[in-house]
C-alpha cells in the first residue's frame, strides 16, 4: 500500500494538468472601477448628480456611497446597483464624496471627489443715492451656506466706450470687504450712464456675477464758459451776442446768465433764456461798460466768462434797430462765403507750397547727375547741373514736426547730422517703426550703431512725440546696465510731408535676452547657459533697475525682451516706451488706456492703474523667472483676461524644477500682495551679488558649452505643459526615469560617466554658436568671442 502513493499522486498531477489544458482560465479578483466622482465646484442647495460603476469579474458588483466618511446607502438598496448615480438634492457646505465596489472577492473603494460650495451670485443690487460724481449702490449677497462671504467685488464701466473695442470699458474695479453691502462709486462724470455688477467671494471659491445694471449721474453745472462774447454799442443802446460753451455741460442747458457793469455802478445780473443775443438799452449814454456770460443747467451756474468791454460802432443812427442790424450784419450769412473763400485760398496756397517743395526736393536730389552716352562710337559722361537750394535749419525742422516747445528744447542736445548716419540692413520691423543697423561717422572713427526709426505715415502726432520723449528719457542715463542714448537725427523720406525722427542707440551684439535665452533652448544648435551665467543677467538687470529707481524712473514694462546683451554678455535694461520720470510723489497714475503686458504688471497696477517703484520690483521677479526658465512664458495656460483674479486667488509662478532655492525665495518675495513688503533694487542687487559670489565657478568653458544630443523634456510637452502655473505640468507628476532625461542644470560639471548624454563642443565651435539661429533671425547675432565666457563668469565670481 505504501508504494501505491506515488503512482496515485503522478495519476492526479496528470489529471490536473488536461484539465487545465483543456480548459480557458478565469481571472477573479476585486472590482475594477470604470467611472468614478469627480470633483466639482457646486452653488449652495442647487442639486447635482454623482456617478460611480465598476464590474468585476465576479459579478454582482453593488456600490455603497460615502459622504465624508459616512455610508449614505445599503447594498440592498436600489441605489446599490451599477452603473450608479448619486442625485444630491444640494449642500450647504463642501464636502468628500466616494464610493464602495463590493463583490464576492471584496471591495474597492474609489477616488475621493471634493464636492466645493460656491456662493450664489449676489441679488437685488440697485441705487441708493446719487449726485454728479458718484454713486452709491446696496445688494444683497447669495445663499452661501456655511461658508460666509466674506470679499464682493465691484465693477463699473462705461458702455461702448470708444477707447475700446469691447462693448464695456472698466473705469472701476475694487474689492469690498462685507458686511455692509454697499459702496460708493466715486470721480464719475456728471449726467453719464455707467453699467455696474457684483461678484461675490467667500473661502471656497467665487460667485456669478450679477448682470450689468445701469445707473445714471446726476446733472452738474458747465465745465467751461461760453465763447466769443462780444459787445457793440451806440450811445444808448448795447448789443451783446455770444456762443455755446465748447467745455461739456454736464446736462441739459438751462438758459444764460448776462451780467454788466460801469465803472460807478454796482454789477447787474440779468436772465438771458436760451437766446445768445440781448439787447440793452441804457436810459442815457455808458461808457466802459463791461460784460460777461454764464450758462447754467438745473445743478447751476457755470464759469462765467472773462468781462469783455463793450466797443463803439462807428454807424449812426439814432434808433435802437439800427445797432441791431449792426451786430446782426457782422455775423450774416455773407460773411461765412468771404470766410469760405479765404478758407480755400489759404488752402490752395499751401497745397501749392507743398507741390513746389516736392518738385524742388526732386530737383535738388543728387540722382544720375552723371549720364553715360554714346556718341560718335565714344562713351561719354555728361553733367547737367541740379538747381541749388536752402537746406532747412535743424530749428525749422523741430518746428515742422509740431512737436512741443520743452521736447524741443532737450533735443537740441541731442540731435546728430543725418549725413553722418549710414543705414545698413533692418534687423526688426513692426507696425510702426523697424530697427536697422548703422554706422555713425564720428571725427576720427566709424562707430557700429541701430537706428530706430519711426513709420509717420500711419502715426499721430502724439505718438511721434512719445516715440522722441523714449530718446531723451534715455539722453539722462549713464550706467553700464542701462540703455544709453547716442544721438537724434531727422530724416527726410520720399513719400512723406515732413521728417523722419530716428533713434541713435548703441549697437547690441547679441539682440534681446529674451530671444538669446529661447533660442539656446530651442534652437537648432540648443546652448547649455550655466547658473552663474543666468545669474549673472539677474544681477545686471537689478543694478540697471536700481539707478533708474535711484533717478525716479519707473520703468512699466521690464522684460526679458525688453533688456538687451551687447558683445560682452552684459545685459542692458532697454525700451523706455512706457517709462515715467516722477516728480512728486512715488507713483504714476496711467492717465489713458493702452495696450499693458498683464503677465509681468504688479496685481495692484492691473486694479488700479498704479505705479510705483515697487510695481517695476514685481515685474523683476517675473522677469527672473522667465531668465530661470530660459525663455518661458509666464503663467502658461491662464490667459491674459484671467490673470487678474489667478492672483487675487493667491496664485504665483512656480518654482522652476532647477532654480536654486534662495533665488527662487528672492523672486517670491518680489510678488507679494502688500507692495510695501517687497524688496527694493538696492536689496535685490545685493542678494544677486552674494548669491552669484556664492556659487562655485566654473572650471572651463569648454565643460559648460555643451549640445544636449536628446529630446529636452520641453519638447515632450505642448506649450500648455510647460511648468509653472495652473494647467501645467507639476515636478511631482514626472517619475525618476523622466527627470533622468531632462537637461539638468546645475552650477558642478557633469562627471564623465554621463557621457552618453551630451557631446562636448570643440574649441574652434566655441566661437560660433547658435550660428543657425543667426542666420535665420539677423537681428539676433549669436557669435561668442573666445573665452568670453570663463572671463565673464570668473569676473563675477571676484564681484
Amino acid at each position: 500500500m505504501m508504494n501505491l502513493w506515488p503512482s496515485l499522486i503522478s495519476i492526479r498531477s496528470r489529471c490536473h494538468k488536461m484539465m487545465t489544458r483543456g480548459s480557458p482560465s478565469v481571472s477573479l479578483g476585486l472590482p475594477v472601477f470604470t467611472d468614478e466622482p469627480q470633483d466639482l465646484h457646486v452653488y449652495s442647495n442647487l442639486s447635482f448628480n454623482l456617478s460611480c460603476d465598476a464590474h468585476g469579474p465576479p459579478n454582482p458588483v453593488h456600490v455603497i456611497w460615502l459622504q465624508d466618511g459616512f455610508p449614505l446607502n445599503s447594498l440592498v438598496d436600489e441605489l446599490a446597483l451599477t452603473p450608479s448615480v448619486l442625485q444630491v438634492k444640494g449642500l450647504n457646505k463642501s464636502s468628500m464624496f466616494s464610493c464602495e465596489a463590493h463583490n464576492g472577492k471584496g471591495v474597492t473603494t474609489s477616488r475621493t471627489a471634493t464636492i466645493k460650495v460656491l456662493p450664489r451670485k449676489p441679488k437685488e443690487l440697485a441705487l441708493e443715492t446719487r449726485s454728479a460724481t458718484q454713486l452709491e449702490i446696496s445688494w444683497k449677497p447669495g445663499d452661501s451656506g456655511a461658508h460666509p462671504v466674506q470679499v464682493c467685488t465691484v465693477q463699473a464701466t462705461v458702455p461702448h466706450s470708444y477707447f475700446s473695442s469691447s462693448p464695456h470699458h472698466k473705469i472701476y474695479n475694487q474689492n469690498i470687504n462685507v458686511p455692509p453691502y454697499t459702496d460708493i462709486i466715486s470721480d464719475l462724470a456728471p449726467y453719464s450712464v455707467y453699467n455696474v455688477r457684483v461678484s461675490c467671494l467667500n473661502s471656497e471659491g467665487v460667485s456669478q456675477w450679477t448682470d450689468w445694471v445701469p445707473m445714471e449721474t446726476l446733472e452738474g453745472v458747465p465745465s467751461g464758459p461760453p465763447q466769443n462774447v462780444t459787445a457793440l454799442k451806440n450811445e444808448t443802446v448795447i448789443i451783446i451776442t455770444w456762443r455755446e460753451p465748447r467745455a461739456p455741460l454736464n446736462g441739459v442747458l438751462m438758459g444764460y446768465r448776462l451780467a454788466y457793469q460801469t465803472k460807478d455802478q454796482p454789477e447787474v445780473v440779468v436772465d438771458a433764456g436760451l437766446t445768445r443775443e440781448v439787447m440793452l438799452d441804457m436810459l442815457q449814454p455808458v461808457d466802459n461798460l463791461t460784460v460777461r456770460v454764464c450758462s447754467y443747467t438745473v445743478a447751476g451756474d457755470g464759469p462765467w466768462s472773462d468781462p469783455v468791454l463793450a466797443l463803439v460802432t462807428d454807424y449812426d443812427s439814432k434808433s435802437p434797430q439800427a445797432v441791431r442790424d449792426i451786430a446782426s450784419s457782422l455775423f450774416s450769412w455773407h460773411w461765412w462765403y468771404v470766410m469760405l473763400v479765404v478758407a480755400v485760398a489759404v488752402f490752395g496756397a499751401i497745397v501749392g507750397a507743398i507741390f513746389l517743395a516736392r518738385v524742388r526736393k526732386k530737383e535738388t536730389r543728387y540722382g544720375e547727375a552723371f549720364e553715360p552716352t554714346v556718341e560718335q562710337g565714344e562713351l561719354v559722361v555728361r553733367y547737367r547741373v541740379r538747381k541749388s537750394y536752402s537746406r532747412r535749419t535743424t530749428e525749422a525742422t523741430l518746428n515742422r514736426l509740431g512737436i512741443s516747445d520743452d521736447l524741443k528744447e532737450k533735443l537740441r542736445d541731442v540731435m546728430v547730422d543725418r549725413h553722418k548716419l549710414t543705414l545698413g540692413k533692418t534687423l526688426g520691423e513692426g507696425e510702426f517703426g523697424s530697427v536697422m543697423e548703422g554706422q555713425l561717422n564720428q571725427d576720427d572713427y566709424i562707430l557700429k550703431v541701430a537706428v530706430k526709426t519711426m513709420k509717420i505715415a500711419i502715426c499721430t502726432r502724439t505718438e511721434m512725440e512719445d516715440f522722441l520723449s523714449e530718446a531723451v528719457c534715455m539722453k539722462e542715463f549713464d550706467h553700464p546696465n542701462v540703455m544709453r542714448l547716442i544721438g537724434v537725427c531727422l530724416q527726410n523720406t520720399e513719400n512723406e510731408g515732413y521728417p523722419s525722427p530716428v533713434v541713435i542707440l548703441p549697437f547690441m551684439k547679441h539682440g534681446d535676452l529674451h530671444s538669446f535665452l529661447l533660442y539656446s533652448r530651442l534652437g537648432d544648435a540648443p546652448l547649455y547657459l550655466p547658473t552663474q551665467m543666468l545669474v549673472k543677467f539677474m544681477t545686471d538687470i537689478a543694478s540697471g533697475m536700481e539707478y533708474l529707481s535711484s533717478k525716479n524712473f519707473i520703468h512699466r514694462d521690464l522684460a526679458a525682451r525688453n533688456c538687451m546683451l551687447n558683445e560682452n554678455m552684459n545685459v542692458c535694461v532697454a525700451d523706455f516706451g512706457l517709462s515715467k520720470k516722477i516728480y512728486n510723489g512715488d507713483y504714476y497714475r496711467q492717465g489713458r488706456i493702452a495696450k499693458m503686458p498683464v503677465k509681468w504688471i504688479a496685481i495692484e497696477s492691473l486694479a488700479d492703474r498704479v505705479y510705483t517703484t515697487k510695481s517695476d520690483v514685481w515685474s523683476f521677479g517675473v522677469t527672473m523667472w522667465e531668465i530661470a526658465t530660459r525663455g518661458q512664458t509666464p503663467y502658461p495656460g491662464v490667459e491674459n483676461s484671467e490673470i487678474y483674479d489667478y492672483l487675487r486667488q493667491g496664485n504665483r509662478l512656480k518654482q522652476p524644477p532647477d532654480c536654486l532655492d534662495g533665488l527662487y525665495e528672492l523672486m517670491a518675495s518680489c510678488w507679494q500682495l502688500n507692495s510695501k513688503d517687497r524688496p527694493s533694487f538696492e536689496t535685490l542687487h545685493r542678494e544677486l551679488e552674494t548669491i552669484l559670489k556664492n556659487l562655485p565657478p566654473a572650471k572651463d568653458p569648454d565643460e559648460i558649452l555643451y549640445v544636449n544630443m536628446e529630446e529636452p523634456l520641453s519638447s515632450s510637452f505642448s506649450e500648455d505643459g510647460e511648468l509653472g502655473a495652473v494647467g501645467g505640468l507639476d515636478i511631482k507628476d514626472f517619475g525618476d526615469d523622466i527627470f533622468a532625461k531632462a537637461t539638468s542644470v546645475t552650477a558642478e560639471v557633469h562627471q564623465p560617466e554621463s557621457t552618453n548624454r551630451y557631446v562636448m563642443c570643440p574649441s574652434r565651435e566655441a566661437t560660433r554658436l547658435l550660428t543657425n539661429v543667426s542666420t535665420e533671425h539677423p537681428r539676433y547675432s549669436s557669435t561668442l568671442e573666445e573665452g568670453t565666457l570663463e572671463e565673464l563668469l570668473a569676473g563675477q565670481g571676484s564681484r
